[in-house]
């Protein structure tokens, strides 16, 4: 008998998935534990495996195609089977007196991006042939395109549906940035399932946690010999970075209400130290979580946060990756940003925001003299955190970095 499969709920903020590529078609025979399709959530790209066996008799959602979570994603039976009844019976209204059943949505195209001259016409973008609003391609295309720097949702694609191959990349011609000379354009292109989610958690977080600053500059000159001394060593490279996410990880065991969290009706103190690292990817940022970061050493933590970043960008993280933290920290000091403030990772009580380490003039022992300063900027929920709270947390941390033999006891 024909069975439905839906769309899988693969992540707890997940409203709707994309399906990034079938791994079978209508008519394959599939067994349980076959893998069906790779399906592209807020967060990464997942495999997803059948439950069920039968033969593939129908495909709700198609390549590049979005739909919502709990709606058709295929339906498999015995061979022959008409599925037509049970397409039908899912797009029928919910009966009153029946058990709550997501209702069958309805797929709306988005347009694929097109720019839109005001004056006189000019060259458009080259768009893909298909209707999904999503921008379909090869494996091979994809990694061809990333390695030459092109945007791939700016190249025609030949193959079937207006899928992207390799030729394509090949023999693609960049179209100008300025059509002419006092013409206006613009491009326009569908918001990705992580931006949405994006845009909506920080909005939550911005306009319900009741946001305060502190900030704190760093003597990085001990901090950059000891980087130095550790990185001497066989086999051992340790970032400026690592250093922030170890010291972090002690000043919370010694402050544990900037470990803690809102959770309406209590405050949760957290007695473990799980620190998110802010991780930017090309669709957006994801914070994959360095779990009992206290327990472990600054080698450890290093390995760890390289891994997790190399599966942020090859969409490989697992949920169990990303959730859980008790502290965030966000670095743009890599990216040459000086300082910055930065959005809380609810429902954790604060983030702290990393700068870069600046050669500036400071003052030692009444001499002007190289210095090299790092500034922190801590963002704080101030229903959980007080100003005190907060400042004696960074001034904690300020001390280990700037001693970092201290964080051997």
């Amino acid at each position: 008998m024909a069975e439905i499969v839906r769309m899988p709920r693969l992540s707890d903020t997940m409203t709707e998935g994309t399906v990034a590529q079938w791994h079978k078609k209508v008519g394959d025979p599939i067994a349980e534990g076959d893998l069906l399709a790779e399906i592209e959530t807020d967060k990464a790209t997942m495999e997803f495996e059948s439950f069920q066996e039968g033969v593939l008799l129908h495909i709700g959602v198609e390549e590049g195609a979005t739909a919502a979570v709990d709606s058709i994603l295929a339906i498999l039976g015995e061979k022959g089977e008409d599925v037509k009844s049970l397409l039908e019976a899912d797009a029928m209204p919910t009966q009153i007196a029946e058990v709550e059943k997501p209702a069958a949505v309805e797929k709306v195209s988005v347009p694929a991006p097109v720019e839109i001259p005001v004056a006189a016409p000019v060259a458009a973008p080259v768009q893909t042939s298909n209707t999904s609003g999503r921008t379909v391609a090869s494996p091979l295309a994809k990694r061809l395109a990333q390695e030459k720097g092109l945007d791939i949702a700016t190249i025609a694609g030949s193959g079937d549906g207006g899928r992207i191959i390799k030729r394509d990349v090949d023999t693609y011609q960049a179209p100008s940035v300025f059509a002419s000379v006092n013409q206006e354009s613009f491009t326009e292109e569908p918001v990705s399932q992580m931006r949405k989610v994006i845009a909506r958690r920080l909005a939550e977080s911005k306009f319900s946690a009741p946001h305060f600053y502190l900030s704190v500059s760093v003597d990085m000159d001990n901090a950059i010999a000891a980087r130095k001394a550790i990185n001497a060593l066989p086999d051992t490279k340790v970032s400026f970075n690592d250093l922030v996410v170890k010291a972090c990880a002690m000043a919370l065991r010694e402050h544990p209400t900037v470990n803690s969290s809102w959770r309406e009706d209590v405050i949760r103190r957290n007695q473990h130290v799980n620190i998110g690292i802010a991780v930017a990817v090309d669709d957006g940022l994801l914070v994959p979580v360095v779990r009992f970061t206290d327990t472990k050493s600054l080698t450890s933590i290093s390995g760890e946060v390289k891994e997790y970043a190399q599966k942020a960008k090859d969409k490989k993280l697992q949920p169990a990756d990303w959730e859980g933290s008790t502290f965030t920290i966000s670095n743009l000091g890599m990216f040459g940003i000086d300082e910055f403030t930065a959005i809380i990772n609810t429902p954790d009580a604060c983030i702290l925001a990393v700068g870069g380490i600046q050669q500036i003039p400071v003052v030692k022992d009444g001499q002007v003299v190289p210095g090299n300063v790092m500034k922190l900027n801590l963002s704080c929920d101030h229903r959980v955190v007080d100003g005190a709270s907060g400042a004696a947390f960074l001034n904690t941390l300020k001390t280990y970095l700037q001693n970092p033999v201290t964080m051997l006891k």
